[in-house]
């Protein structure tokens, strides 16, 4: 007896998963002393001249970006004297509504680490943990689910990974960095769901990196391009990622998930070692 409707052949290509944004609270800070007046990492050449307004106007264009999006963006103040001040991310690392304080490394940051925990007790916050070792906040760890990747090679201490298991009670995960170009985990590696990252196997060790592959075997894995324009350093809410416009090769595999790829340019603030995730700090409160 024949069929009624022709079968249809098997699909070899797997469709785009639907994505849904989830809307963030975020902590940002105005690059009103943004300048390079230093140098702590390969970005950064004082020699070089920094444009203050277009940095601030490349700074204004994210913000409104996020607001767009349906995110909360909170400010802190800059303070003069601070020009990397602008990277919130470095300020803290915030899971569960408790704040895990970022300690420098370099004297010319030591006096954000203070400054961003006096914030966060100004806006109530109660479970605050100044740190005994070196941590630069979410320049080295970043939250996937509930999993803590934590980085160290350049900035973080190691010591300060077990520290911040102890404080926020989920496992972490140490990553080691090998490319001093990439200083911190946040430009070498971009967390986009509570089970998917993207990164540049390149900047790891090799143990590293067998250590991303056991965990995240479908990871968006970066080029040397993409990586050398600070593709990495992005920010997702699930289904929108902001990012760097140069990254060409993550936009179109971002896309490629189901992910919708917005690029940004923050290429004054990448003068100094920065881009879309370093400017941004998020706030996850308890539920």
């Amino acid at each position: 007896m024949p069929y009624p409707q022709p079968i249809e052949p098997l699909l070899t290509a797997e469709a785009p998963r639907t994505r849904t944004a989830i809307p963030r609270r975020l902590l940002m800070c105005r690059p009103s002393h943004f300048d390079v007046h230093y140098s702590i990492n390969p970005w950064m050449h004082p020699e070089k001249p920094v444009d203050a307004e277009l940095a601030l106007a490349q700074w204004e264009t994210l913000r409104a970006l996020y607001e767009e999006l349906g995110h909360t963006v909170e400010l802190i103040d800059p303070l003069d004297g601070l020009p990397d001040m602008v990277f919130a991310a470095n300020g803290a690392t915030v899971v569960d509504g408790k704040v895990f304080g970022a300690r420098f490394r370099h004297v010319e940051r030591t006096a954000e680490g203070p400054a961003y925990l006096d914030w966060f007790r100004d806006q109530g916050y109660q479970e605050l943990c100044w740190p005994e070792f070196i941590n630069e906040g979410e320049g080295d760890y970043l939250l996937v689910g509930r999993r803590l990747l934590a980085g160290t090679g350049f900035r973080t201490d190691p010591r300060s990974h077990a520290e911040a298991q102890e404080f926020f009670g989920v496992p972490v995960t140490g990553l080691t960095l090998v490319n001093p170009e990439f200083y911190h985990l946040d430009t070498a590696l971009a967390v986009l769901s509570d089970s998917e990252v993207m990164y540049y196997p390149a900047a790891f060790t090799p143990g590293s990196r067998a250590v991303l592959r056991e965990l995240y075997p479908d990871a968006i894995l970066a080029t040397e391009a993409d990586a050398a324009v600070f593709g990495l350093n992005a920010f997702s809410d699930g289904h929108n990622v902001l990012l760097p416009q140069a990254a060409t090769h993550l936009i179109d595999a971002l896309r490629e998930r189901g992910f919708a790829p917005r690029g940004v340019d923050l290429s004054e603030l990448l003068k100094a070692g920065g881009s879309v995730k370093c400017c941004t700090l998020e706030l996850r409160d308890r539920a």
